[in-house]
């Protein structure tokens, strides 16, 4: 069964496709204070749960959605006729990492999908490459809450050094060239809601589809479960970060 597919259902109840609610997603876009006029580049959109309801608050901006997956895009396009925003939005299949810089946005976003440039630092690095001087990102990322025990680490497939921990995941930041402006620490119910909401959608699929694709993602929903709650909740922590460019 192809991955994509495994997270496009994974998703489906939860198109924020991050451990963080509707209120604080809400929170964190209506501070970036968008002039008319704006443009928004979202790298690793998903569904695109971000960009439409950026624009929805911000009206007289445009955006620019990219992904890989097809069925979360072809479920963004839905979202943005239903929502009279499709003329206001232009969605990309391609790999975050090469689209490419043209004219620069004035806000970009990557929330849960620094894994497309390579990690944190690599992320910055390419959304910089699209943001004016002195414009805004929204960047999403793990971090650890407390030092993983090694029987985690070896669960996850993840090094140490895969995260920091929250201050030198803001170090990593502003190292980067940037200021941290404002910021979200996702909270456990947070993380709870999106976990129970990855695994259940799943799990429900799979017992709606009988046969070897439901097996399939069946255990994909046990596999994912039993990492998160046996092992990295607790541990790892989410953040997203508003941040303005100091160039």
């Amino acid at each position: 069964m192809d991955r994509q597919l495994i997270s496009a259902i994974a998703h489906s109840d939860h198109p924020i496709a991050a451990p963080v609610s509707e209120v604080h997603l809400e929170r964190l876009l209506t501070r970036t204070r968008l002039p008319a006029g704006s443009r928004v580049l979202d790298l690793g959109c998903g569904e695109a749960a971000w960009t439409l309801r950026a624009l929805e608050l911000h009206p007289d901006v445009t955006a620019d959605g990219v992904d890989i997956c097809a069925l979360a895009l072809a479920a963004a396009a839905k979202d943005a006729e239903a929502r009279g925003l499709s003329d206001r939005v232009r969605l990309h299949e391609t790999p975050a990492a090469d689209f490419p810089v043209a004219e620069p946005y004035d806000l970009v976003l990557c929330v849960g999908a620094t894994h497309a440039f390579g990690g944190l630092a690599a992320t910055l690095d390419g959304v910089r490459r699209h943001l004016r001087p002195g414009g805004l990102a929204l960047v999403g990322e793990g971090f650890w809450e407390r030092t993983p025990a090694p029987e985690t680490l070896a669960r996850l497939g993840a090094a140490p050094d895969d995260y920091a921990d929250l201050p030198g995941t803001v170090a990593i930041a502003e190292g980067a060239g940037f200021r941290v402006v404002y910021g979200h620490t996702s909270e456990l119910s947070e993380w709870d809601e999106y976990e129970w909401s990855w695994t259940g959608s799943l799990a429900r699929w799979a017992l709606e589809h009988p046969g070897p694709d439901g097996e399939t993602a069946m255990a994909a929903a046990l596999d994912h479960r039993d990492m998160w709650l046996n092992h990295y909740r607790g541990v790892l922590g989410f953040v997203t970060f508003l941040l303005r460019g100091t160039g």
